[in-house]
């Protein structure tokens, strides 16, 4: 079983994800407390995409974020670069366009989607700069953007009780229901060296994006970052 380390090396993070791609769904939904429904129903609301419109849903994994979209009509593309985590997708809906790519170096045209959205996946990309860039040329002018990530807690008592389940409890629980436990304590070290709801916002119209803004989730647990392909100068606002 293999886990990638903070230096986040492309090989060793599709590695991991290509141990977990099994148990992924169900371990991400018993760790996160069944939240995880929650927040995909966040991404799908911001996205606001539309019969017609082309989503490109990077670091989909098995294709479960991906799929209500394409149960709405969207043209979705569920795109990650573990071979594992598009071949069990692909055996669940074989009707999605499953593509390998990596963040950082898309196989896509300019101008190609009218949402892009990633979950989760912004934090295991070696350079986000890079990755946020990407993201930029492949989107139409006005479309829009959609990372919906870990992030810092609001209140400082939740920041305390979740830094102590992240370091103590999480690793125990991926033992029981993960086929790759240590993977998880990647997770938990990947989390806490991620920058905060501003500090992240800062990145994305450092890329290009304009009309940065966040909403919080679960206290900030998570936070889901919206921006549009700019028109005008970027901007960021809480």
């Amino acid at each position: 079983m293999s886990r990638a380390s903070l230096e986040k090396d492309p090989r060793d993070v599709a590695a991991m994800f290509d141990d977990v791609a099994g148990r992924y769904d169900v371990t991400n939904d018993v760790l996160s407390l069944g939240q995880d429904r929650l927040w995909r129903r966040a991404v799908v609301a911001a996205c606001d995409a539309r019969p017609g419109q082309r989503v490109l849903d990077i670091a989909a994994g098995t294709g479960t974020s991906s799929e209500p979209f394409a149960d709405s009509g969207v043209d979705v593309v569920p795109a990650d670069f573990s071979l594992g985590m598009l071949r069990v997708g692909h055996r669940r809906r074989s009707d999605l366009g499953f593509t390998a790519a990596d963040a950082m170096r898309l196989p896509f045209a300019d101008d190609s989607f009218d949402v892009v959205t990633m979950s989760f996946g912004l934090r295991n990309v070696a350079d986000p700069g890079t990755a946020l860039r990407e993201f930029l040329r492949v989107t139409t002018p006005g479309g829009r953007l959609v990372v919906c990530e870990f992030s810092t807690p609001t209140n400082r008592p939740l920041r305390t009780v979740y830094a102590n389940y992240l370091m103590r409890s999480l690793p125990p629980i991926a033992r029981r229901v993960s086929s790759n436990p240590e993977s998880y304590v990647y997770l938990a070290e990947s989390i806490q060296a991620w920058p905060d709801q501003r500090g992240l916002a800062e990145q994305v119209a450092a890329a290009g994006w304009a009309d940065v803004q966040w909403r919080n989730l679960t206290g900030g647990i998570v936070a889901l970052h919206r921006a549009t392909k700019p028109l005008a100068a970027t901007g960021v606002e809480g």
